[in-house]
């Protein structure tokens, strides 16, 4: 049995990878429709590099990472299997809804629960975002 690791081993969450199918359609959606900066964006020996982010946490993002092959290529849009991809938090959940909403994007199981009001959306490609405005 394992004991408890007293001291922090990790100084911060830095990216995610969101499987695409096409990165500079991926950063419209992110950057045009959910507001999202572009954290990085390089492209080494034919590989693009592209992360982003919600603006105010620069050091946390998603690294819109292309596939490989066709195997890679089979988990766009459910890399998470039935599970939502990440969740976001917001101060205005209306704003969000009508911003989705001019954007054509899905948005489903909007809700209120006692510590907050909540949505799903999907992305391009399917993934699902949860969006939360927290109760203060």
């Amino acid at each position: 049995m394992t004991s408890a690791i007293e001291e922090n081993l990790f100084s911060a969450l830095a990216r995610a990878v969101v499987l695409v199918d096409d990165p500079d359609e991926a950063l419209a959606f992110y950057r045009d429709v959910l507001g999202f900066r572009v954290l990085h964006d390089q492209t080494a020996e034919g590989y693009r590099f592209l992360h982003v982010g919600v603006p105010g946490q620069e050091g946390v993002g998603l690294w819109l990472m292309p596939v490989t092959g066709d195997r890679e290529r089979e988990l766009i849009g459910r890399q998470c299997g039935a599970q939502p991809l990440l969740v976001l938090y917001t101060a205005d959940l209306d704003a969000v809804r009508e911003r989705l909403r001019a954007h054509d994007v899905r948005v489903w199981n909007e809700r209120e629960d006692a510590d907050s009001r909540s949505l799903h959306l999907a992305d391009l490609y399917g993934n699902v975002i949860v969006v939360a405005q927290l109760r203060e």
